[in-house]
């Protein structure tokens, strides 16, 4: 099964929306569309899958000083070189029809003779922004967590177009895994380099390609520098970042029980269910919790 990931083809996908926290995931397929020589071979009718009300089309002045309709759109894109292995999904979360979505998708996965799914998400998260993102890496596919020694999610609740695609994936009999990045929930407005980053990173190990940087560790620092400044100026923000950071760095003590990091990951369960009495991402005066379900 390992080889399937470090030597199959593949298709790595993102969406923007409920999926894609400081638009860390997109971020990441955008910078592997940038580095690898890729080619659209496949975009969804957006007719049938986007509710414009919801995911409205733009307006915007082309090179010939034109306007033209943007319209919201999901694209597969393939390599240029038809020996690579890595082929990219990215766009916008459907607003309907995902059972369809998905099936018109694992269609073109096995046209093309692709042999694993990478999903990747992005999740607001109680974290601290001076710490290492956390990553969370699952899989439904036994072999694929045997293989990579990954903990199967045990998230009950709401889910996103990722979860309807791993499961079209699995019903076919097509190994997929996925990969969340914990983004914190107090810079929920401005992306997240620094998340993207992280999710390149387990891209690399679990491919086992190389990926080109480019300006994502600058950027990362800056992000981080430019939260530093604001917490600066902000009494109660500094004293809630200083109390995330001890939690987190009790809960990566090597002195903490697994008990004590299950009933944390429960809680943080609940609270992304809402079934604590508060709705999905709302912050509150908990501490950080371990790794986001995979949703």
């Amino acid at each position: 099964m390992a080889d399937t990931f470090a030597q199959g083809r593949l298709l790595v996908v993102a969406f923007e929306g409920w999926n894609d926290a400081g638009e860390a995931a997109s971020g990441a397929v955008r910078v592997l569309r940038d580095h690898f020589e890729v080619e659209p071979i496949a975009e969804v009718e957006p007719e049938d899958y986007f509710d414009y009300q919801f995911n409205r089309p733009t307006v915007a002045i082309d090179d010939d000083g034109e306007r033209v309709l943007i319209w919201p759109s999901v694209t597969v894109f393939a390599p240029v070189d038809p020996t690579a292995r890595i082929h990219l999904l990215l766009g916008t979360e459907p607003s309907r029809g995902w059972k369809t979505f998905a099936q018109e998708i694992l269609d073109i996965v096995v046209d093309r003779e692709i042999d694993g799914i990478v999903l990747l998400g992005a999740m607001l998260a109680d974290v601290p922004h001076t710490r290492p993102i956390s990553v969370f890496a699952s899989s439904d596919d036994p072999a694929v967590r045997a293989e990579f020694g990954f903990e199967r999610s045990t998230y009950e609740g709401p889910v996103g177009i990722l979860s309807v695609l791993g499961d079209a994936a699995r019903q076919r009999e097509i190994p997929s895994l996925s990969i969340w990045a914990s983004v914190p929930h107090y810079v929920h407005n401005a992306p997240s380099p620094k998340a993207t980053l992280a999710l390149i990173e387990r891209l690399e190990s679990i491919l086992g390609v190389d990926i080109p940087r480019g300006d994502l560790v600058e950027e990362a620092a800056a992000w981080e520098s430019g939260i530093d400044a604001l917490a600066s100026d902000d009494d109660d923000m500094s004293s809630y970042i200083e109390q995330l950071e001890q939690a987190r760095d009790t809960v990566d003590s090597p002195e903490a029980s697994g008990d004590a990091i299950a009933e944390e990951f429960e809680r943080y369960l609940r609270r992304r269910d809402g079934r604590d009495g508060r709705s999905p991402g709302q912050a509150g005066d908990e501490p950080w919790r371990p790794d986001p379900p995979v949703v």
